[in-house]
């Protein structure tokens, strides 16, 4: 996508900054690094943050009003890479927070609760479970 033209409200795009280097984009002014050296972020590792944020923004309400207004909070994802195949075999999500003012039943209704939300909400998990084709096309700016 080219910087001269004005991109759609969802879309994303990467700007090359140096040999396997990228800043990504979004319309709404927010960048990242992405690339392979110190303070960049894999494209793996961005897959991974966005299933974990995902899952936390969808139940995010869930677990507002199970532990309060202000809870913190954690997320994180690990995963399983098949080297052979260049791809991930499965992710693990986990949510880190405070539980301490629940007992047993009460956190077992807020992990229903969340995972209802989650299977509700979640369109990066959702994608991975049904799986997404996708194409890549080479454009010139300069062609109509």
């Amino acid at each position: 996508m080219s910087t001269s033209s004005t991109p759609a409200p969802s879309a994303v795009w990467a700007e090359r900054t140096g040999t396997r280097q990228y800043i990504g984009r979004n319309s709404a002014g927010a960048e990242v690094r992405i690339g392979m050296g110190p303070g960049e972020f894999s494209p793996g590792e961005l897959m991974k943050i966005a299933l974990a944020t995902c899952n936390t923004l969808s139940a995010d309400h869930r677990l507002a009003k199970a532990l309060g207004e202000d809870f913190e909070a954690t997320v994180g994802c690990s995963s399983v890479k098949n080297d052979a195949e260049e791809r991930y075999e499965s992710f693990q999500v986990e949510i880190v927070t405070d539980l301490s003012s629940l007992d047993a039943d009460q956190r077992e209704l807020l992990s229903q609760r969340v995972a209802a939300a989650v299977d509700r909400h979640c369109t990066v998990g959702h994608t991975i479970e049904h799986g997404a084709p996708y194409t890549t096309t080479i454009v010139d700016p300069d062609e109509d």
